[in-house]
């Protein structure tokens, strides 16, 4: 019997994109606070974040194939989670306008045969263009940025706001599906090869795929 899959997230957005594999799952949020440490680098508090979550859903799920992800936004040194407010987003669209910043998601996968988690993360550069003040201020009163660390979304209104990715444009969006379709089938799931979304803002494929 296939063991169950469960993601342990609330975000809408990872839900969208696990389900574009075609599988069975079921969502359950870890009630995990997302909180990074200053000793740690992004990609070390994602990839703990990540296996916290799973391993928190693991234990409601004993005999389930459990999902952690966990998504940091970086520039420079600082790591930019979701804005508080209005005055936040708007600051950090100002600090991101015109370079380069990097969107780290950690990844957890509990296997119920042994219990150890599988973990990993993902790193995509996003260049994002010129924009002016009024371009920050319209966008921000679309009311977009307020759940999005960063404070944008690539995928709706925030990707006019974006000029280049290198690297898996759906790490950027909350959940590189590759990567997840790789560890998954690691551990005997069926999963298509080539996940459909699995493209950039501008229609190009992911550089896993080709």
């Amino acid at each position: 019997m296939k063991p169950q899959i469960v993601l342990a997230s609330a975000s809408p957005r990872r839900r969208e994109l696990l389900g574009s594999l075609g599988l069975d799952f079921v969502v359950e949020n870890s009630g995990v606070p997302e909180e990074t440490n200053p000793a740690e680098s992004p990609a070390q508090s994602a990839v703990r974040l990540a296996r916290e979550k799973a391993a928190a859903v693991s234990s409601r799920f004993q005999d389930a194939l459990v999902i952690g992800a966990d998504t940091v936004v970086v520039v420079g040194q600082e790591i930019l989670g979701k804005p508080v407010d209005t005055e936040d987003a708007r600051r950090m669209l100002r600090l991101l306008r015109n370079r380069w910043h990097f969107v780290i998601t950690g990844l957890a996968l509990i296997d119920p045969s042994d219990g150890r988690p599988g973990v990993r993360y993902v790193e995509t550069g996003v260049r994002m263009a010129d924009y002016s003040n009024n371009d920050i201020a319209d966008y921000v009163k679309s009311g977009e940025p307020l759940d999005k660390a960063g404070s944008y979304a690539i995928q709706g209104l925030g990707g006019r706001l974006v000029a280049r990715i290198e690297g898996c444009y759906t790490n950027v969006v909350g959940l590189p599906v590759c990567e997840v379709a790789e560890m998954l089938r690691g551990v005997g799931v069926k999963v298509p090869a080539a996940p459909a979304p699995c493209s950039d803002n501008q229609g190009r494929p992911c550089p896993r795929l080709v």
